[in-house]
């Protein structure tokens, strides 16, 4: 058990050094102005990735703008539990994130979404919707890549295909997003 857990851990560390700092810094940049224009950023995925985009939100729209003193407006697509179970039920699963992004989504706008294995027919239907009317597209993705990486405008990889550990790298990432704009000077002028 414990050469497991430190097997585990190892992995973990290896998992982590593999973000790419200056793509992480490219993101934030990219909500900074966001935030300066007054544009929405839209964030969804699915199982734990649907999880962490809900805590990503939760602390983009409160920490990050109780330091900056001007809101960002977050929403994640995750969190209408009615709305995304009428779409699914009324059209197909495939559907319950483009067709909320038809609603809301507007040229200029943010879709940034998290994902293991880049492949979710959900996700893709979502970001190829947002890439067709102007909204920006980040995907946080595994060592797989999949579709979403091939179709967003920017793509953190992660270097490793464990669904745990890229959750965790993805959550990791979140909180780097979120933390600049409290911890950061230059970040909050």
């Amino acid at each position: 058990m414990r050469d497991w857990i430190t097997s585990y851990i190892e992995a973990q560390k290896a998992a982590l050094d593999s973000i790419p700092v200056e793509q992480v810094e490219s993101v934030i940049l990219k909500l900074k102005e966001a935030h300066t224009e007054g544009r929405q950023i839209f964030v969804f995925g699915n199982g734990g990735s649907a999880s962490n985009s809900s805590h990503f939100v939760t602390d983009l729209g409160k920490g990050s703008s109780d330091a900056l003193g001007k809101h960002f407006k977050v929403l994640s697509l995750n969190d209408n539990v009615s709305w995304m179970t009428a779409i699914g039920n009324d059209y197909a699963y495939e559907d319950i994130f483009v067709r909320q992004l038809e609603n809301y989504g507007q040229a200029g706008d943010i879709a940034l979404t998290m994902s293991v294995s880049g492949n979710s027919p959900n996700l893709v239907k979502a970001f190829e919707w947002a890439k067709e009317n102007g909204l920006y597209t980040i995907a946080l993705v595994g060592g797989k890549r999949g579709k979403l990486a091939e179709i967003a405008s920017e793509t953190i990889v992660i270097d490793d295909t464990h669904y745990g550990r890229a959750e965790d790298c993805q959550m990791g990432i979140a909180h780097m997003l979120c933390y600049a704009f409290m911890e950061v000077d230059e970040l909050k002028a």
